[in-house]
């Protein structure tokens, strides 16, 4: 592991290395000019193409990439190109798609704005696991098509959200962040996260149990687990089966996190509902039956930063470039033995 040096650095030279559009959705021109009150900020448009001539006259010189979304993978060729580069800061999530074995061989240290980018994926889990308790989108459906009043008396018992059983799948930076939203509510939370003993459970405020004990016992399964080699299809037919009577299946993590055929089946035969934020692949065949069935919600991975959240990413990368050029290191590091438990 790095350990950063005591004390502040030289001005260090920066670069932009994302797709334009991510450069300029995410800094604006204010955090351009706070980036540029931090280091010696080479000239945009950002570098998407690290073999270009340009980009190579900019990575000859540049100490820090500030990099985000269409990041080329910055693998042991580039490196070349960059002698002096020590640190990376991602303005999004994972770092997974550009930070290649070559960096972490390199001692180059790597933050990211994965803990600003968690806080709107939690707040849109939070809304669905309440809008969705009190049957909200399918009564406001049904509303507008009869619209008359309907029999509130008559309302079934299993709505609402009093004393609601939430099953969160994996304590990640998204699934703590849910817990913590949703402690002030009348919810019993569970979670299943092999990485998490019963003492920190506890401290979390959950009961701890195993998968097929949250998805058995769940009226609301909130899916946070990354998308890894051994979680592809982690939701198996088995679990999804196992779900209570129009029990609710939440996925913001990965499409491929769920086995997509068995909850389509599920859904079709109006067993349980879902609320897919992710499929497999995104979007999905224009003539795929779930685009049509009445007990899923899709939305086209909007739970993530968007809009002025974008500010929030920004604002947590500056953050810590303006740690790292004081010498205090970074506050939000991602570590190459995690790497195996991040998405």
């Amino acid at each position: 592991m790095t350990v950063p040096p005591a004390g502040p650095r030289p001005r260090p030279r920066a670069a932009l290395a994302m797709s334009p559009d991510a450069a300029s959705a995410v800094l604006g021109p204010e955090s351009l000019s706070a980036l540029s009150d931090l280091c010696d900020l080479a000239p945009l448009p950002a570098l998407d193409d690290l073999t270009t001539p340009r980009a190579r006259a900019v990575l000859a010189g540049v100490d820090l990439l500030v990099t985000g979304w269409g990041c080329p993978p910055l693998d042991a060729d580039v490196l070349r190109a960059a002698p002096r580069l020590r640190a990376v800061v991602h303005t999004a999530g994972s770092v997974r798609g550009h930070v290649t074995d070559a960096c972490w061989e390199r001692g180059i240290e790597v933050s990211s704005a994965a803990a600003a980018n968690a806080v709107p994926v939690a707040e849109y889990t939070l809304a669905m696991i309440l809008l969705t308790g009190k049957r909200v989108l399918e009564t406001a459906r049904d509303h507008r098509a009869s619209r008359t009043a309907p029999d509130w008396l008559r309302t079934p018992r299993t709505v609402g959200n009093h004393h609601r059983t939430v099953g969160i799948l994996s304590a990640s930076l998204i699934g703590r962040r849910v817990i913590e939203l949703l402690r002030p509510h009348d919810f019993e939370v569970l979670l299943h996260d092999p990485y998490v003993d019963a003492g920190e459970a506890a401290e979390l405020g959950v009961e701890l149990v195993g998968r097929a004990e949250l998805f058995r016992r769940g009226d609301t399964v909130s899916v946070h687990t990354p998308l890894l080699p051994g979680t592809r299809h982690l939701v198996g037919r088995d679990l999804i089966d196992s779900m209570r009577p129009d029990a609710v299946l939440i996925n913001t993590a990965r499409g491929a996190i769920v086995d997509q055929d068995a909850l389509t089946d599920a859904v079709l035969a109006g067993r349980i509902r879902a609320v897919l934020d992710v499929t497999d692949p995104e979007p999905l065949p224009p003539d795929h039956p779930l685009w049509r069935c009445d007990n899923v919600l899709l939305t086209p991975h909007l739970a993530g930063s968007q809009g002025n959240e974008w500010r929030r990413l920004a604002g947590l990368a500056l953050s810590e470039i303006a740690r790292w050029t004081s010498g205090e290191g970074f506050r939000h590091p991602v570590r190459r033995e995690r790497l195996a438990f991040l998405a």
